[in-house]
């Protein structure tokens, strides 16, 4: 019996070992052999879980316009504040996909990333055949762009307008205002001012943007550097960009903003926006949960379109009097476009109460970025801009009236998107589930090890007292015969009893 409970405590004891050294190879291995997976599934290689999912995105994407309802046009001629109305949204399934993809010999990518896209009339609040009024952007850009050429240039382009039947506010379709009209001002101010406006045809807000691509991205693989995986080389072949009036503000930083290097910090994430003709710079807000998934959601800080004054370092986007809106005339044409959060979300006062009808919200208005740090894959985002209209009386231009200066909203969209579905389902087995279960095995491992072991010790001592107990006691002295007074009664009796039969 004993040496059965030896054996069983020897095998309990191999067993615990086992079990350790299982448990202390994936608590040292496991975490080695994750990151491995990571780096080889996460570079652009066409061998790697993510190429395809870089190359034609499959996350369904929509953009969401809202426009903002000029009400009172004929009072806002005489001077009076502009009261705006919020209208849709119009919504539009968003589908990418890279093409003119390039390897180098240095460890880049070039490609080119299309947009397509299509109305949505199940998710929009409205249809594109809606009329909507708004400034005429096209006649009251121009006055601006005008204001400081001579006035029998600025009084024969007024009379030119008059004849056009062109005024300060138009009545357009959202479709005609996103995807283009035909507008003989175009002609007749390139007659005027050649090469003011460089383009023919039709006019919309959003006609380059279907069907077009965001410009030529040279990106890093990190086939030899996977921290540097996704990072902007150049754009258009250039390092850095020439809008801006800083070295600063004119660098190419971060990503495509498309997916950004793994094993991400918690502390910021760049991206170059060809939209916005700029980096920009998101911060860490805190972190959570997508479907499951760990994120770090990042956000746009308050210094993003703060103005040089409150934040020195913008000092080269533009002289802004406000904070809360870039000026992105340099690189539109010279037109008075202003980016902005929509409603002014985090802009001064100042630039809400110069019109009615705004209201911030962060909820509603703030954009957000949700990112797996481990693989620097987005998994749920909303980015959001507003596009303004500087407007005002020019002098010489009798349609501008008595219009006030005013950065006047035209309308803001977001392109939200999430990871769903079959992709969903597969980044999470494998980047979450996997690593999740190696994690939790070798703290079993490791603890069934001591449960054995423990065993084992508990089995082997109790096997050593069993034995002693049972083994034969082996005296220290040699014993000697037993005197006569020591003898039992009974032999005594007998001898006594044969000394009375002798006497006799």
């Amino acid at each position: 019996m004993a040496a059965a409970r030896r054996r069983v405590s020897v095998g309990l004891g191999l067993a615990g070992a086992a079990c350790a050294l299982l448990g202390v190879s994936l608590l040292l291995v496991g975490p080695l052999i994750i990151k491995e997976q990571v780096i080889k599934n996460v570079r652009i290689d066409p061998s790697s879980i993510s190429f395809s999912m870089w190359k034609d995105i499959p996350v369904p994407f929509y953009m969401s316009v809202h426009f903002f309802e000029v009400l009172n046009p004929k009072e806002v001629l005489q001077g009076a504040k502009p009261v705006l109305n919020q209208r849709g949204p119009y919504v539009y399934r968003e589908f990418r996909y890279k093409t003119n993809i390039t390897f180098h010999d240095n460890d880049t990518v070039s490609f080119l990333e299309y947009r397509k896209l299509f109305f949505q009339p199940d998710l929009s609040n409205g249809s594109e055949d809606e009329y909507i009024v708004v400034p005429n952007i096209l006649m009251m850009g121009a006055a601006v762009m005008m204001e400081n050429l001579p006035n029998f240039v600025k009084l024969l382009l007024s009379g030119a307008l008059a004849g056009l039947k062109q005024e300060a506010f138009m009545n357009r379709t959202v479709g005609e205002i996103m995807w283009g009209y035909e507008d003989p001002l175009v002609d007749t101010i390139n007659m005027f001012v050649p090469g003011l406006i460089p383009f023919k045809g039709k006019f919309g807000l959003f006609i380059e943007l279907n069907n077009s691509n965001s410009g030529l991205f040279t990106v890093n693989t990190g086939m030899k550097n996977i921290s540097r995986v996704h990072m902007v080389d150049s754009w258009n072949g250039l390092k850095e960009v020439n809008y801006w009036r800083s070295s600063e503000c004119n660098m190419i930083n971060g990503t495509a903003g498309e997916m950004w290097p793994p094993f991400m910090s918690p502390t910021s994430l760049d991206f170059y926006s060809p939209d916005a003709c700029r980096s920009m710079t998101l911060v860490y807000e805190r972190s959570g949960k997508f479907e499951g998934v760990p994120t770090y959601r990042f956000v746009a800080p308050k210094t993003l379109f703060a103005n040089g004054t409150d934040y020195p370092p913008n000092k080269g986007f533009c002289p802004c009097m406000q904070s809360g809106i870039q000026n992105v005339s340099t690189c539109r044409l010279n037109a008075p476009i202003f980016i902005s959060h929509p409603h002014f979300y985090n802009a001064d006062p100042a630039l809400v109460n110069a019109v009615e009808g705004l209201h911030p919200s962060k909820d509603q208005h703030a954009l957000f970025l949700d990112v797996h740090p481990m693989t620097g894959i987005p998994m749920n985002c909303s980015i959001k801009l507003q596009l303004n209209l500087y407007i005002k009386q020019v002098s010489g231009i009798i349609q501008t009236g008595k219009i006030k200066p005013v950065v006047l909203p035209l309308l803001w969209f977001a392109e939200s998107g999430s990871i769903e579905g079959s992709v969903l389902k597969q980044f999470y087995t494998n980047l979450v589930l996997i690593p999740s279960l190696l994690d939790y095995l070798q703290y079993i491992f490791l603890g069934l090890s001591v449960l054995l072991i423990m065993s084992a010790a508990v089995l082997m001592a109790t096997s050593q007292r069993t034995t002693a107990e049972k083994s034969p006691r082996h005296p220290t002295t040699q014993s000697k015969p037993p005197s006569s007074s020591e003898t039992t009664p009974l032999l005594h009796d007998a001898d006594t009893l044969s000394q009375d039969d002798a006497e006799a």
